[in-house]
This record gives C-alpha cells, structure tokens and sequence, in this order.
C-alpha cells in the first residue's frame, strides 16, 4: 500500500507515470491519493490481474478502509486541522 498527498507541481505524474511505475510492482495492491488543497480521496485497489478499483471520497465523515492494512481512518479527524486553499 501506498499513500501520496498530491501538489499542484505533481498531482499529473502521481496519478500517471508513477502509478504505473507501482504497478509494476508485484506486491503492490492499494494506492491512495490526497488531494491537499480540498477534501478528495482517491483510493484505487487491486481487484485481480490487471484491474483496479477506484473509489472517491470528498465527505468529512466517511470512514476510509485500508483493505491490505485491515485498518480505518476517519477522514474527518485526520484533516480536521488542515485549511484547505482555493486551487
């Protein structure tokens, strides 16, 4: 699993060049991007061989599950203290 918080500068090639440098990589199930400068989530999973999952999320309250982690995080109270810039 990785998680990347995106910027203006790199937001292009995260998505991208690099994401398909990481898949490359066998192990490599679950990508997840935040935006920094609003509340979006982009969280792409490994279904099976070739095929991703994409799920967005921009609502404070939803709960995010980390599938490869068997974590979650509630959005709200990790960037509760961020202010967000207009784009």
């Amino acid at each position: 699993m990785i998680a990347e918080v995106l910027s203006k500068s790199t937001q292009n090639y995260d998505r991208r060049q690099k994401f398909l440098a990481y898949r490359t990589i066998d192990t490599f199930q679950e990508y997840i991007l935040i935006d920094r400068y609003r509340v979006y989530i982009e969280h792409y999973l490994k279904t099976a061989s070739n095929q991703w999952l994409l799920s967005e999320y921009s609502d404070r309250n939803i709960t995010l599950t980390i599938n490869k982690i068997n974590t979650k995080i509630n959005i709200f109270v990790k960037i509760e203290n961020i202010e967000f810039a207009d784009r």
